[in-house]
């Protein structure tokens, strides 16, 4: 048995990933804020499921708060330390954005010192794809600069990044930081595409198709993001593990960087007629222009984490869309299509 602390438990990821690792046999405790940013009810619900399990607990706190963040880690008296929690979302980034320095900066900032202090064997921390931003190189791979974001969401993962390799430079601490490529799946967040133009298209409402449906995106299926990080999680940095040419791992810490995604990009438009077929339904399209901070295509190159693993995501968008479908009408008491 592995004792995690995982920020963000209530959250999309944080809840699936949560419950592998209950399913597992081993002991989580979880950190929350529970903020407004999306329907509390949601992830109450999530947070309802996880604690039938009698090895989960769940500390409540905002991550700018650091003595709650300590209360929790005391609870948990971590080996790993899983750190999801953030304020999300690259358009809300713009409306919002004091909030992205209080948790992303502030926040993490707390995460690590906090890492530091109870002397976990491995902190993993939650990047983004967004940090690639102005880069034009295709596929995104780890070794690529990384210097021109889009949007302050992404500016303060990479900061993020940044604030984690000096201390585990300073002070030996084992990270791998991972970079996520658009994740979707069963108990989704509702500012995601996904969500919004499912919630959209049964309840009669046209879908606002950014960038002309001109986008392409690395969907990554949330189960095999969650099977990746079980994996990451056994992968402490070190020269015995470095990967010949393609690693990130650090000369001078125990630090590095992995993306998460299968490599296969999905135009938008197809994502879309994949999602109506799913549901039965066509939907009414609001074509819109290209977003503030918005990348036009993402797509990875795994060959990292799958040397680290000897894994990649592979489930199919056709197969993730429908277990979305599936799911969403089961939340919602809807009847199959």
């Amino acid at each position: 048995m592995t004792r995690y602390l995982i920020t963000g438990a209530a959250g999309f990821i944080g809840f699936h990933l949560a419950s592998r690792l209950l399913s597992d046999g081993h002991d989580v405790v979880g950190f929350d804020g529970m903020t407004a940013y999306y329907d509390v009810r949601l992830k109450q619900a999530r947070v309802d499921l996880l604690q039938q399990h009698p090895q989960f607990r769940l500390v409540t706190g905002m991550l700018e708060d650091r003595e709650a963040l300590a209360a929790a880690a005391d609870l948990a008296k971590p080996d790993v330390i899983v750190h999801l929690a953030a304020q999300a979302g690259v358009r809300y980034s713009i409306e919002a954005p004091r909030t992205y320095v209080d948790s992303n900066l502030i926040g993490s900032w707390n995460v690590l010192d906090i890492a530091k202090a109870v002397g976990c064997k491995h902190l993993l921390m939650a990047s983004t794809s967004s940090v690639y931003g102005a880069n034009e190189s295709m596929p995104f791979r780890e070794l690529d600069r990384a210097d021109e974001p889009l949007s302050l969401y992404a500016a303060t993962k990479k900061a993020m990044e940044a604030m984690a390799f000096s201390q585990s430079h300073l002070f030996g601490l084992p990270m791998t930081m991972f970079r996520f490529f658009t994740v979707y799946g069963p108990w989704g967040r509702p500012d995601m595409a996904l969500f919004k133009f499912t919630d959209a298209i049964l309840n009669g409402r046209p879908i606002d198709v950014y960038g002309q449906g001109q986008m392409a995106r690395d969907f990554t299926y949330v189960e095999d993001l969650v099977e990746a990080i079980v994996r990451l999680a056994d992968v402490i940095p070190n020269e015995a593990n470095r990967v010949a040419d393609v690693d990130t791992l650090s000369k001078v810490a125990p630090f590095r960087v992995v993306n998460i995604a299968g490599g296969t990009p999905t135009p938008l438009m197809d994502y879309v007629r994949t999602l109506e077929a799913c549901l039965g339904e066509t939907a009414t399209l609001n074509m819109m222009d290209m977003q503030p901070g918005d990348v036009p295509r993402t797509y990875a190159d795994a060959s990292l984490l799958h040397a680290l693993t000897q894994y990649r995501p592979e489930t199919s968008v056709k197969d993730g869309v429908a277990a979305f479908v599936a799911w969403f009408r089961a939340y919602h008491r809807m009847p199959a299509a």
